[in-house]
């Protein structure tokens, strides 16, 4: 038999990636789910589909999945109740809406990925000062291998830091977004799995061709000098320094407060925050982090209380001896300056997502912007035509400083990207 020459153009070759996005507000689920189906018809089979709602439809979650996989075709289905959700209409124009029934489904065709799915239940984890492997068991056993992992959790859970620090021990090299589901009075989860609704905590291991390029936007900037913490008890900080100079740390904010204009002093009262430095990693910052310009990296923590008899401050974090610490303000325009920057550096490594996933803050969106959109229209400067996915969470997950935090106030970004070393 004579074999025939090679003829390019009969090669077989990889079929196209896509994302297919649908977002639909109806009082009635049976609507939503109508309305979905219909912008979405003409969708071929997808590796991934991510669904968010909103609590508007709790009572009637457990239908959802079954009413969507009669309607449209995906092998692994994966989401969660939020506060709000995120979405692309049938115009191509992406929305956040909050406070109302909403319902946001973005499937995904990903040729050349490898997806593994998992659910955890949260009660019953391994011990942190034991090995890494247990950990690695939860999400499969070639989760090594994955550069990025999508990571939803029930508010329910009450071991969500030792799950992420669990989850950062075992797999270092490992991007991990997401966000904590939205509470509702219903009696069942607030995730969605497969075909039905859990608790604890589900996610998606992506590996291959594809990866998730983070984004983390705090939404402040700094005021005043940078300290280093001289004392501290467990989540107290009772004394800073500048320099030689030694003083508590409300002395420190007072002598702030005389440099700043009479508008920044009164967001002082509700606006104010504590950067910790984030510096002690030994990860490769370019790959995990949303590193500062100057290479430093400051994880925004709540202050939640003063002690008025030594002018301490009381932070949502475990503070030590040496720690860098810097006051924040959060505001409308901070954060819109902070998520332009971050996007642009995104711009300049010239990858264009194919579509990008918001895990973002219930005290952003019209409360900070003063109105609706505010963080997907700067997405869309970035990124013209990108396809937008997400919730508004109870709190977000995103990697800050080579590693990964649970975070408040936070536009928690995944862009999906081709990964050349897949």
């Amino acid at each position: 038999m004579v074999a025939f020459p090679s003829i390019p153009w009969l090669r077989r070759r990889d079929p196209a990636p896509w994302c297919r996005t649908a977002l639909a507000q109806d009082p009635s689920l049976q609507g939503a789910v109508n309305a979905v189906a219909q912008q979405l018809s003409g969708c071929g089979p997808a590796d991934l589909a991510l669904v968010f709602v909103s609590t508007s439809y709790a009572s009637d979650l457990p239908r959802l999945l079954p009413l969507l996989r009669q309607k449209l075709k995906a092998t692994h289905w994966l989401g969660c109740v939020g506060g709000g959700v995120v979405g692309t209409d049938a115009t191509g124009t992406p929305h956040e809406l909050e406070q109302e029934p909403a319902l946001s489904v973005t499937l995904l065709h990903l040729p050349g990925a490898t997806l593994q799915p998992f659910a955890i239940d949260t009660t019953n984890l391994p011990d942190l000062d034991g090995p890494a492997e247990p950990w690695r068991e939860l999400v499969g056993q070639e989760a090594e291998a994955g550069r990025s992992l999508l990571l939803l959790v029930d508010p329910t859970t009450t071991v969500i830091n030792d799950l992420i620090n669990g989850l950062d021990y075992a797999f270092p090299h490992t991007v991990k977004l997401g966000g904590i589901a939205a509470q509702h009075a219903a009696n069942h989860g607030s995730l969605l799995f497969d075909a039905g609704v859990c608790t604890g905590a589900v996610g998606c291991l992506i590996r291959g061709r594809w990866r998730l390029a983070p984004v983390v936007a705090q939404g402040c900037r700094p005021i005043g000098p940078i300290l280093e913490v001289e004392q501290a008890q467990r989540n107290v900080v009772l004394s800073v320094s500048v320099g030689s100079k030694r003083r508590s740390p409300v002395e420190a904010l007072q002598a702030i407060l005389t440099e700043l204009t009479p508008e920044e002093r009164e967001q002082v009262k509700n606006s104010l925050f504590l950067g910790v430095e984030r510096n002690d990693f030994n990860l490769p910052s370019g790959d995990l982090s949303s590193s500062l310009e100057d290479g430093s990296s400051f994880l925004v923590r709540n202050l939640i209380g003063v002690d008025p008899r030594n002018g301490a401050v009381a932070v949502a974090e475990r503070m030590r001896v040496g720690q860098k610490v810097q006051f924040q303000l959060r505001d409308a325009e901070a954060s819109r300056e902070e998520l332009r920057q971050l996007m642009g550096r995104e711009v300049r490594r010239g990858q264009e997502p194919l579509a990008a996933l918001l895990f973002a803050c219930l005290g952003r969106g019209q409360g900070l912007y003063g109105q609706p959109d505010g963080d997907v229209s700067l997405c869309r400067e970035a990124f013209g035509q990108v396809p937008i996915g997400g919730v508004f969470c109870n709190g977000e997950i995103g990697p800050v400083g080579g590693t990964t935090h649970l975070h408040g106030y936070t536009a928690s970004w995944g862009l999906l990207v081709p990964d050349p070393n897949g």
